[in-house]
C-alpha cells in the first residue's frame, strides 16, 4: 500500500511540473465590477493560529523578503535548519498573506513544495490552494489538467468550488456553468461564494437581467444567500443610484433574518449621503460604528468620507486619530481625510494634513495633489490650486481628466468663466475611464459646475454636462433635475418638457421641483 501511494505521490508531482510547459488555451474573458469590500476567493477551513510576525520568526515574513528568483526551498530549509517544524498553519498563513499580496506566482511555488515535500499529511485544502493558484499564474487548461490529477479522495466539494470561482475569476462563465453541473450530478453542495462572483460577472446594465435567473438557481440549489450577496446587490443598486431598489434589497435580507454587517450600512450610509438624504445616512452612520468590528482601515475610511458629506467636525476628528493609531496609516487614507476637512470647510487642518502626508509619504501621485486641489478649488481659491498645480508638474506627476475638472470648478467659483471653459475641454480630451465617470465625486464636481453656470442661466453648458450625469443614471436625485430646470428659469426660457424628462429619467418631483415649474410657466411663448 505504501509502495501504491508513493507511485501515486510521484504521478501527481510530475503532472505539476509537466503542467508548467503547456501551451495555455485562449479562453474569452468577460470583464466585470470590481467590488473591493469582497473576498471571494477560497473558502478557508482551516484553524486560526497565533503567529509572531515580527522579522523572520514567521515564515511568511520570510518567503515574502525573499529575493526575485530566489527559491522558496531557501526559506523552507532556513526555517527547518533552525528547528522549526511546517505545520499546516504556517503554510496556510503564508499563503494568505500572499493572496493579499496578489504574489500568485511564489504561492504557487509554496503550494507546489509542500505538494513535493510533504511535510505534513496533505489534506483537500492543499490541493485547493494548489489549484488556485495553478489557474491564477498558468491559465484555466492548466488547472483543469492538474484537477484530474488530484486524488480522487481530495477531489470533492472544495476543490470543485475552487475551480468554478478560479473559472469565474478569469471571466469564463460557459465553463463554469458545466462544472456547476457536474457538481450537481455528484451531490457536492455549491458555495455561495460562486453566486457572488456570478452576481458580479452578470452586474453590468446590459447583463443585469440575469441576476433574478442566478438568485432563482440559488434557492434551487438551495443556497443560503449569505450577507455578502446582499452586499453586492445593495452595491449594485447604489451604483445605479436606485435608493428604492437598495432599500428592497436591505428589507429582503432582514425579512430572510439574515444578519448586516459593517460593509452593508457602509453602503447603504453612502448611498443615502450621495443623495443628500442626511437624516437617513446618519442613522447608518451610527449602525455602521455600532457594527465596526476592530480597527478595520477600509471602514474608517468610509466613516472619514461620511463624516465630512455630513459636517461632522467632531466625528471626524474623532475617527482619524483611530486611523494614527494604525500600525500604518496610508496616503489614501490622508487624501479621504484632506477632502473631508475640506468639505467641512476646515482649510487648515486639511493644509495640515497635506503636509503631514508630504513629510511621511512623500508625493508620488496625482491623486494625492488632486486632493490638496479639489479643497483649493471647492473654495474658489485659484491662486493656490495653481500652485498645488505648478508642484504637481515639478514632482513629474501628469494631470488627468480629474485635475481638470477640479480647475474648471475653481475658475468658475473665482468667476472666470473663460478660463473654466477651456480647462473643461482640456480635461475632455484625456481619456477618462467609467470607472471615473460613475464615481461620486467625479459626479459631484461635475454637479457644483453644473449648479454655478445655472445660476448664470447658461443653458447650453449646463446640458452638455447633463448629459454625462443621465449616462450615469446620477439624475435619478430629485436635486439633480431641480439644477437643469433653474437653469431654464434664469435664463428665462420655457421648455415644455422638463417634468416629463425628469419622471422619465427615474426622478421624482418634489416641491422645489412644482414651484421652479411654476416660475418656468412665465416664459411660455
Amino acid at each position: 500500500m505504501q509502495a501504491l501511494a508513493r507511485l501515486r505521490h510521484r504521478r501527481f508531482s510530475q503532472t505539476i511540473n509537466q503542467t508548467l510547459f503547456i501551451p495555455s488555451l485562449s479562453v474569452y474573458q468577460t470583464p466585470y465590477t470590481c467590488f473591493n469590500f469582497l473576498n471571494t476567493h477560497t473558502i478557508d477551513k482551516f484553524p486560526k493560529k497565533s503567529l509572531d510576525p515580527e522579522g523572520l520568526k514567521c515564515l511568511s515574513s520570510r518567503i515574502e523578503k525573499l529575493p526575485r528568483g530566489e527559491s522558496v526551498g531557501y526559506a523552507f530549509q532556513s526555517w527547518m535548519g533552525e528547528g522549526f517544524p511546517i505545520h499546516r498553519g504556517d503554510v496556510f498563513h503564508t499563503i494568505n498573506r500572499l493572496r493579499k499580496l496578489r504574489l500568485n506566482k511564489r504561492a504557487l511555488e509554496v503550494m507546489e513544495w509542500v505538494v513535493r515535500e510533504r511535510p505534513y499529511r496533505l489534506k483537500e485544502l492543499d490541493y485547493s490552494y494548489l489549484l488556485e493558484f495553478t489557474t491564477k499564474h498558468h491559465g484555466i487548461s492548466h488547472g483543469e489538467k492538474l484537477f484530474l490529477h488530484v486524488p480522487s479522495e481530495f477531489r470533492n466539494e472544495l476543490l470543485y468550488n475552487n475551480l468554478v470561482i478560479s473559472c469565474l475569476e478569469k471571466g469564463v462563465i460557459r465553463l463554469s456553468l458545466d462544472y456547476m453541473k457536474k457538481m450537481r450530478e455528484q451531490g457536492h453542495p455549491i458555495s455561495y461564494l460562486i453566486f457572488n462572483r456570478l452576481i458580479i460577472l452578470h452586474s453590468s446594465p446590459g447583463s443585469r437581467k440575469m441576476i433574478p435567473k442566478i438568485l432563482a438557481q440559488m434557492r434551487a440549489d438551495k443556497v443560503v444567500p449569505h450577507v455578502s450577496t446582499y452586499n453586492i446587490l445593495m452595491k449594485i443598486e447604489a451604483n445605479e443610484h436606485n435608493i428604492d431598489g437598495l432599500v428592497k434589497v436591505f428589507n429582503d435580507m432582514k425579512r430572510f433574518k439574515v444578519e448586516p454587517n459593517e460593509v452593508s450600512f457602509c453602503i447603504l450610509a453612502t448611498a443615502h449621503a450621495a443623495a443628500r438624504l442626511y437624516t437617513v445616512a446618519e442613522a447608518y452612520v451610527e449602525a455602521v460604528e455600532k457594527s465596526c468590528s476592530g480597527d478595520n482601515w477600509s471602514t474608517l475610511d468610509v466613516l472619514i468620507i461620511l463624516y465630512g458629506h455630513l459636517g461632522k467636525e467632531k466625528e471626524l476628528e474623532r475617527t482619524w486619530g483611530i486611523v494614527l493609531e494604525l500600525p500604518h496609516v496610508r496616503s489614501k487614507s490622508y487624501m479621504l481625510a484632506i477632502e473631508a476637512y475640506g468639505k467641512i470647510g476646515q482649510l487648515s487642518r486639511a493644509e495640515e494634513l497635506w503636509l503631514e502626508m508630504k513629510s511621511i509619504h512623500g508625493l508620488r501621485s496625482t491623486e494625492q495633489f488632486n486632493s490638496m486641489l479639489s479643497v483649493y478649488c471647492k473654495h474658489g481659491l485659484i491662486k493656490k490650486a495653481t500652485g498645488n498645480f505648478r508642484e504637481m508638474e515639478i514632482n513629474g506627476c501628469k494631470a488627468n481628466s480629474i485635475t481638470f475638472r477640479h480647475l474648471a470648478l475653481g475658475c468658475l467659483k473665482a468667476n472666470l468663466v473663460e478660463e473654466a471653459l477651456k480647462t473643461l475641454e482640456m480635461g475632455k480630451n484625456l481619456t477618462t475611464s467609467n470607472r471615473v465617470k460613475n464615481s461620486t465625486p467625479w459626479l459631484e464636481t461635475t454637479l457644483s459646475i453644473i449648479e454655478l453656470f445655472a445660476e448664470k442661466g447658461d443653458v447650453v453648458n449646463v446640458e452638455k454636462l447633463f448629459e454625462e450625469l443621465a449616462k450615469a443614471k446620477y439624475v435619478r436625485h430629485t436635486f439633480v433635475f431641480n439644477i437643469l430646470i433653474k437653469a431654464y428659469v434664469k435664463a428665462k426660457i420655457y421648455s415644455p418638457n422638463l417634468l416629463r424628462r425628469m419622471i422619465l429619467g427615474g426622478a421624482r418631483p418634489d416641491a422645489e421641483t412644482y414651484s421652479l415649474i411654476k416660475l418656468a410657466e412665465q416664459f411660455r411663448p
